[in-house]
């Protein structure tokens, strides 16, 4: 993925990470979800002081890209947070991943900073668990 999509991707995570409903960690998160036809769908996390019920900004934004039936126009998602270095999503957030889009989507992390990296669910979740093992004999 080029560098001039993915910076503005990364602006719009960035800019939506500073609405993040974090106030029992201070961990805002953003995610811009970049569709095919250029629209970007946003998320972020939302915390519950039982930790269990947070949502975070990856499964927000996925889950409203669902919920608009434009699954199959994502072309790349972006993450942004203010650890350094950039952080990939978490275990629950790559299983949801792994469920929805095609095992190469572009997935960047990035930082208030500047700095990102880019992966995709293939090398963040490799011998996932999903439909294909339901198939499975046993």
């Amino acid at each position: 993925m080029e560098e001039k999509l993915v910076l503005p991707l990364l602006k719009r995570a960035c800019d939506i990470s500073l609405k993040a409903y974090a106030p029992y960690s201070g961990f805002g998160v953003g995610c811009a979800v970049l569709l095919k036809d250029g629209r970007i769908i946003e998320g972020v996390n939302v915390e519950n002081a039982s930790y269990p019920v947070t949502l975070c900004a990856e499964r927000a934004a996925l889950a409203q890209v669902v919920t608009q039936g434009l699954i199959h126009l994502v072309s790349a998602i972006a993450i942004v947070t203010k650890a350094v270095p950039p952080v990939f999503p978490c275990g629950m957030c790559r299983q949801f991943m792994d469920e929805l889009l095609p095992k190469n989507t572009p997935i960047i992390v990035g930082g208030h900073d500047g700095q990102w990296l880019k992966s995709d669910i293939a090398e963040l979740l490799p011998y996932s668990f999903n439909r294909n093992s339901l198939e499975a004999e046993l």
